[in-house]
């Protein structure tokens, strides 16, 4: 399989990039900053320097070439401001989209968040921003002709992977670890029934696989 990471070096990226380099995969990691090429050759990545806030959609596809499906992982990250939460967190991966159609990859995974149907209505600008520019990039990508699978992690921890986890459209809200999400990530990618599935994400009782298993026989809501 051969997979385009956005925000390749993120830390879910590049653990799903260690995941899929480790079945035998391919793994395309876009990132914007050159220095960060090391890391992800580390992890078994190839980098791909594209600044998705300062490209256009038909270069972007021209990354995309001959890919099984596309990864959004990225984010503006901590200490940026609304405004780059919306042209990262919802700009950013509504443009995958385009690239993603222009390129013939139907398979899409979008990396969400817990919270983006209720954001908070308290002094915190920046979170509320990030979870409706998470909210408003599952709007748009969900309502395209992809294959989509929308992941919501709870709490991120970096904590040692645990293997075990809850997945369903509404869980309650707790903590998984990043290794975990990317296994998570990596499992439905190989589960092609799970698309159209909205799902969160914690840690809990069932082994991976068999949730992903379970979420593939279940019809979408």
């Amino acid at each position: 399989m051969r997979v385009v990471v956005a925000g390749g070096h993120g830390k879910i990226a590049k653990l799903l990039e260690r995941e899929l380099a480790g079945r035998g995969d391919t793994a395309l990691g876009l990132i914007r900053n050159a220095d960060h090429a090391a890391a992800l050759r580390a992890a078994g990545a190839e980098p791909v320097v594209c600044d998705l806030e300062h490209t256009d959609a038909d270069t972007l596809a021209s990354h995309l070439t001959d890919a099984d499906a596309v990864v959004f992982a990225a984010g503006a990250g901590p200490g940026s401001g609304p405004d780059r939460k919306d042209t990262v967190d919802r700009g950013a991966a509504v443009l995958l989209a385009d690239a993603a159609t222009r390129a013939g990859v139907r398979r899409y995974l979008l990396v969400s968040s817990m919270g983006v149907d209720d954001p908070p209505t308290g002094t915190d600008d920046v979170w509320t921003a990030y979870l409706r520019a998470k909210k408003a990039a599952e709007d748009d990508i969900t309502g395209r002709d992809l294959d989509v699978t929308v992941l919501r992690p709870g709490r991120l921890t970096d904590d040692a992977p645990a293997g075990r986890i809850t997945l369903a459209r509404h869980v309650t809200p707790g903590a998984v670890s990043r290794t975990d999400v990317a296994r998570v990530l990596l499992a439905l990618l190989y589960a092609p029934a799970t698309a159209g599935h909205t799902v969160e994400l914690v840690a809990g009782d069932t082994p991976i696989a068999d949730a992903v298993t379970a979420l593939s026989a279940t019809p979408p809501a």
